[in-house]
């Protein structure tokens, strides 16, 4: 029984800034493997890529990271990231497709918590969450269901199968766009609101420089966001960072407010660097115990 598994494509990632343009593998499946391997628990990672991609694999398991391939795609799936200048927000596009996954390859794997990390509409369906409900409780980055992609152009869009699907999710990450294009509303305590009536149980929003906010069905958790010590060089990546720090810290048994502060640590120390997070645990206790980093905003409020 693992603790925690991720289900997720492996991308071919190209990163353009206002400082470069990087090279370099990416998803869901790879940031958040990277930043919970060091963490002390039983992870998994299942993904599908393509044969030239194995190396991907093969670095991830030199970390020490567990690894299924559920099958070899003709293809892995790329992307073209183009941030802002201030990295907050970005423009995609898809130059390759890869194959979905299946509740066959998904079946006889055992772990307490599935977190689910769709990169296109298509990736993971329907029936595999619904599926995957009866034997744990699934964890859901919903990005990848909000994407329509026309001559290679990533388009925000609504998820038609989302009041089917959200019953079934027990956590679920989105930032503001996501929340919007999901319920309608621009207000995050509302929005939250309407995704624990359609059944999610715990909602995390992310709001990039703004913090997070967490909702139970009860209380709202403000998470502050924290101030980078160094230039803020690659965002790609953080949201995953985040939700391995939050599941981390929520499997260990913290509550909503403890473990919402320790995964915005971890996105800031992310954030600091290309590629995806390489720091320590002790790292983001480090960030977590210096207040004057802590940066409250009222955007949710």
């Amino acid at each position: 029984m693992y603790d925690i598994c991720c289900v997720g494509h492996i991308t071919l990632d190209k990163v353009v800034t206002t400082k470069g343009v990087a090279r370099m593998p990416g998803g869901t499946s790879f940031y958040f493997s990277n930043a919970i391997c060091n963490m002390d628990l039983n992870y998994l990672l299942i993904t599908i890529l393509a044969k030239p991609e194995l190396h991907f694999v093969s670095d991830l398991r030199v970390k020490g990271i567990k690894v299924n391939i559920a099958a070899l795609s003709p293809h892995t799936v790329f992307f073209e990231n183009n941030y802002t200048e201030d990295l907050d927000h970005r423009t995609q596009q898809v130059l390759q497709l890869s194959d979905p996954f299946t509740v066959d390859q998904l079946i006889e794997t055992d772990a307490k918590i599935f977190h689910l990390g769709p990169l296109l509409a298509d990736d993971i369906p329907v029936d595999v969450i619904k599926t995957l409900s009866k034997k744990a409780k699934v964890s859901l980055d919903v990005q990848g269901y909000l994407r329509k992609v026309e001559n290679k152009k990533v388009y925000a869009i609504d998820w038609p199968e989302k009041r089917r699907a959200l019953q079934c999710v027990h956590t679920l990450k989105a930032n503001e766009f996501e929340m919007e294009s999901l319920t309608g509303s621009n207000d995050v305590r509302r929005a939250a609101k309407i995704l624990f009536d359609w059944g999610v149980k715990e909602i995390v929003i992310t709001l990039g420089k703004h913090g997070s906010v967490i909702y139970d069905g009860v209380h709202f958790y403000d998470i502050p966001a924290y101030i980078p010590t160094s230039d803020v060089v690659d965002a790609t990546g953080c949201g995953d960072t985040y939700m391995a720090g939050y599941l981390y810290q929520r499997i260990k048994g913290a509550g909503f407010q403890q473990a919402g502060e320790f995964a915005a640590a971890m996105a800031t120390v992310k954030i600091e660097s290309y590629g995806p997070f390489m720091g320590t645990e002790k790292q983001v206790l480090n960030l977590l115990s210096d207040s004057k980093r802590r940066v409250f905003s009222n955007y949710a409020m």
